[in-house]
């Protein structure tokens, strides 16, 4: 698979793999459905993973170290992120956890963008995965603490990336305004941007994705199917967008870019991994995946060609913008 390398760090494939699922995201996901998960990746050339302690509160990581361990070290990157630290939690162990993963609520998230929280964070992270590195680390969703991680948070993973601990650092946000801005603030290398550069949301190639290329600073691209609405060659009248039901006239512009994709010979999904990885700030689209089957149908959605004539009469249309026509 090809690769796209940072301006300094490690180089990631053109699609990666996003381990949500793994957490048991929405629902169970199986040990069987796990080892197919990354086996299946794997052999698809595959060797950018992505994590976070958010996912499941530590069950991500440790499935995904569990997998990773005894393949080759330099062969593979993994990410993952700070800022919620998880803390024991027996009073809610009874329950289910309340941010979307079917798993116990123990322990519980605590946000923390403090220098010790993250050193700390990183710590818990490495002893979850059973690595012996973490490749990148980002700030995970800073919205409501910008000011710390932006500068506190943010100067301990550059203090770790200068150690010679982590090779690349950034922040993973659903926004793309505070991403620019960390940008402008601090020596970041990367930031995964969820959302907000897709064939239905072009708001980060406004100011974040100039400013990114200007800089330097590489693009992970993340949900780029906004929770649904692209997922499908034709999206339901009850799809998603941005996890709450999509409006209609959303609905209808979906459908009226796969009459396009259509007409060329692609489907919506298709078209919604290639647009993202024309851009040249974007050094990997993250697709989300469990079992077999899902990791197969995201390696042949990347890696089906699309003419150059769809973006035309897409411009044309006025369905993106003209500058990425």
């Amino acid at each position: 698979m090809p690769t796209r390398a940072l301006r300094q760090g490690p180089e990631l494939t053109e699609l990666g793999l996003g381990a949500a699922q793994l957490g048991n995201l929405y629902r169970v996901t199986t040990e069987d459905e796990v080892v197919q998960t990354i086996d299946s990746a794997w052999e698809g050339g595959i060797r950018y993973f992505d994590t976070a302690p958010h996912y499941g509160v530590g069950l991500s990581e440790r499935r995904l170290g569990a997998q990773l361990r005894s393949r080759p070290r330099d062969e593979y990157v993994v990410s993952t992120k700070v800022g919620r630290l998880l803390v024991p939690s027996p009073a809610t162990a009874q329950e289910r956890d309340a941010e979307g993963f079917d798993v116990p609520a123990d322990p519980a998230r605590v946000w923390d963008f403090s220098r010790d929280g993250i050193l700390r964070s990183v710590e818990a992270s490495l002893e979850r995965t059973g690595l012996d590195r973490l490749d990148i680390l980002y700030l995970h969703d800073p919205d409501d603490h910008f000011d710390q991680a932006s500068t506190e948070g943010v100067g301990a993973l550059i203090e770790l990336r200068e150690q010679g601990v982590v090779r690349a650092v950034g922040a993973g946000m659903n926004h793309a305004a505070p991403l620019a801005e960390l940008i402008r603030r601090a020596d970041v290398d990367v930031v995964m941007c969820a959302g907000r550069f897709t064939l239905l949301d072009h708001s980060a190639a406004v100011a974040l994705l100039p400013l990114a290329l200007e800089r330097g600073v590489g693009i992970v691209a993340a949900g780029v199917y906004n929770s649904g609405l692209l997922s499908t060659p034709r999206p339901p009248a009850d799809a998603l967008f941005d996890y709450a039901p999509a409006p209609a006239a959303l609905v209808q512009r979906a459908h009226e870019i796969a009459d396009v994709c259509e007409r060329h010979g692609v489907t919506l999904p298709e078209a919604a991994v290639a647009y993202v990885l024309r851009h040249p700030a974007v050094v990997s689209v993250v697709l989300g995946a469990r079992g077999r089957d899902q990791v197969e149908q995201n390696l042949e959605r990347a890696q089906r060609p699309v003419p150059d004539a769809l973006w035309h009469e897409l411009a044309e249309g006025g369905l993106i913008p003209g500058e990425n026509g």
